[in-house]
């Protein structure tokens, strides 16, 4: 019987999923780690989204709660509220929940049935898994 995920994180409001636009910026953001508005823009690639788009964008993920900023004179510096790893463990855990039964391993499974994996990719999750058995049991 598949093992389905404990949800734990009921004290934990539900994170607000980002938009194509908003994680664009939000890549950014959390590769350069902080930075001014002209900073992240410049950390762009081409073809660069327009200053107050990005702007915009960096004002819902405050509002979302995603980014922060410090203040210094007039000027905002931007940083992320929440880990790249964190939004994408919470993230994957939402797309188990609505789309595999709240199962990693119907989530596996489809992947397993539908990607054509080399033996080397195939023998790789095979050491990922032996890896968490063994930390599982200790």
């Amino acid at each position: 019987m598949a093992r389905k995920k404990e949800n734990t994180n009921d004290n934990i409001v539900k994170m607000r999923e980002l938009t194509k636009a908003e994680e664009q910026v939000m890549q950014v953001i959390w590769s350069i780690g902080q930075g001014f508005a002209n900073e992240i823009i410049a950390a762009y690639p081409e073809p660069k989204p327009a200053y107050n788009t990005v702007l915009s964008i960096i004002k819902i993920l405050e509002n979302k709660g995603f980014v922060k900023h410090e203040t210094f004179c007039r000027a905002h510096r931007y940083s992320p509220a929440i880990s790249r790893e964190d939004y994408s463990h919470r993230y994957l855990g939402s797309v188990v929940e609505r789309y595999f039964n709240n199962s990693y391993l119907d989530l596996v499974s489809a992947f397993a049935k539908k990607e054509n994996f080399s033996i080397e990719e195939l023998e790789e999750m095979r050491k990922t898994i032996d890896e968490a058995i063994a930390s599982e049991r200790s």
